[in-house]
């Protein structure tokens, strides 16, 4: 008798529980899916970032002859790549909220992994800067994972998942550039891009085999009036993620500012002899200290909140771009730059983590695909912006410039943040 008491009420209240949402369904895949994701990444990444040593060297392969028109053409084929995955993002975040994550993934690796190999047999310049455009538009494994885990990670530990990502996607842009001056010495260009595709296909059979979703696209696809229906506390608040997307383009923007003017800055702060290590160090250094912060700053904003570790991240870096305009040793611009990454480590996770937070379900991906094109915005209008300034108002503005912009976007944040614990 006890036991159809207690049963009764059950049985009664389960014809209307709530059916189970789309975290709360995956919940059980989302660590294996992470270390996929994390290899895939990092894969990827190493994969487009390997040509940076031997691009030039490519370019002129392909018949270019002279100095400035090997310069134009191999910055033209570089930056093609994050054009392309700026304008595509947001499509393709849309069609995981529609479709599903895993479709995405698969998706971009197999893409990327068509056209790396692609690369590989362009006949002139032209064709290399399509292809490397058209990587842009049909990849974005990196972006696609950021999604995936996003949304299959318990809340409480969004945060840590999302820094351990970011950690594969950064080891995998500092790992590429050192690949790329590696490989060809053995195997030649062309065959450093077909390993490059391998690399990725590798990955995307990982991603085939291995990651598990349970998405139902007659209701996660719907799940945006639904929300907005049932739970008008999470509709979007677009104060909040605009002010999203401009820290998200400040990350890279800062650490991209310096990109055009670092070999000059250098050359004033060493013997002539030792700028080249001396600026490829300082590069190096920020992606480093995120590489190192990235994880560990995610756990911290997952107990003690997202919006306060974003919003101290970025004073501490407007604070500490100010004493790399006015540095007098070499060592000293590694250094402020090693903290700085350290600082910027945290950004991306917490932005996520925010969005993830702050908006409905059945549209993060859309909202974390026009974030991975505002980080690509920055990525493009950093060296432009600090070429611009650097050469026309002088190299310590940059740094100054730059600061001020970390200051007002955590400014901004400051004013539209969601949580005041």
């Amino acid at each position: 008798m006890n036991s159809t008491v207690s049963t009764a009420p059950a049985a009664l209240k389960r014809p209307h529980a709530q059916p189970p949402g789309y975290a709360e369904r995956n919940v059980q895949y989302w660590r294996r899916n992470l270390v996929v994701c994390v290899f895939g990444s990092f894969t990827t990444l190493v994969s487009l970032s390997m040509l940076l040593p031997f691009l030039p060297l490519y370019v002129r392969q392909l018949g270019v002859t002279s100095q400035s028109a090997v310069i134009q053409w191999s910055g033209i084929a570089f930056g093609a790549t994050f054009l392309g995955t700026a304008l595509t993002a947001p499509l393709w975040g849309r069609l995981a909220d529609r479709f599903g994550r895993k479709p995405m993934l698969v998706r971009a690796a197999i893409g990327m992994a068509v056209v790396m190999s692609l690369i590989g047999v362009a006949h002139n310049v032209y064709e290399l800067v399509a292809l490397r455009l058209i990587a842009g538009l049909v990849g974005g494994y990196a972006s696609a994972s950021t999604v995936m885990v996003g949304t299959q990670a318990p809340r409480e530990r969004a945060g840590w998942a999302l820094g351990i990502l970011s950690t594969g996607a950064l080891a995998g842009n500092l790992v590429g550039p050192l690949v790329g001056g590696v490989l060809p010495d053995w195997i030649g260009i062309r065959g450093t891009f077909f390993a490059g595709g391998a690399m990725i296909a590798a990955a995307a059979l990982l991603t085939i085999l291995v990651v598990k979703e349970d998405f139902h696209p007659a209701s996660d696809a719907q799940a945006p009036a639904r929300d907005a229906a049932a739970t008008p506390a999470r509709r979007a608040n677009y104060a909040v993620v605009a002010a999203l997307l401009v820290t998200a383009m400040m990350v890279l923007l800062a650490n991209m500012s310096i990109e055009p003017i670092i070999t000059i800055y250098v050359g004033q702060l060493v013997d002539a002899s030792r700028v080249t290590i001396v600026s490829g160090i300082a590069m190096s250094a920020a992606a480093l200290g995120s590489i190192l912060s990235a994880s560990r700053l995610g756990r911290i904003a997952d107990r003690s909140g997202h919006w306060r570790v974003m919003i101290g991240a970025l004073v501490v870096s407007a604070l500490l771009l100010i004493p790399q305009a006015f540095v007098t040793t070499g060592w000293q611009l590694v250094a402020l730059r090693f903290l700085m990454g350290l600082a910027l480590g945290g950004l991306l996770p917490c932005i996520t983590s925010i969005i993830r937070h702050n908006v409905p379900d059945g549209i993060v991906g859309r909202v974390l695909g026009y974030s991975t094109s505002s980080q690509y915005a920055g990525q493009v209008v950093g060296p432009l912006l600090g070429g611009f300034v650097g050469g026309h108002i002088g190299m310590r503005a940059v740094f100054l410039g730059t600061s001020l912009l970390m200051g007002l976007g955590a400014v901004y944040a400051s004013l539209v943040r969601t949580d005041r614990h």
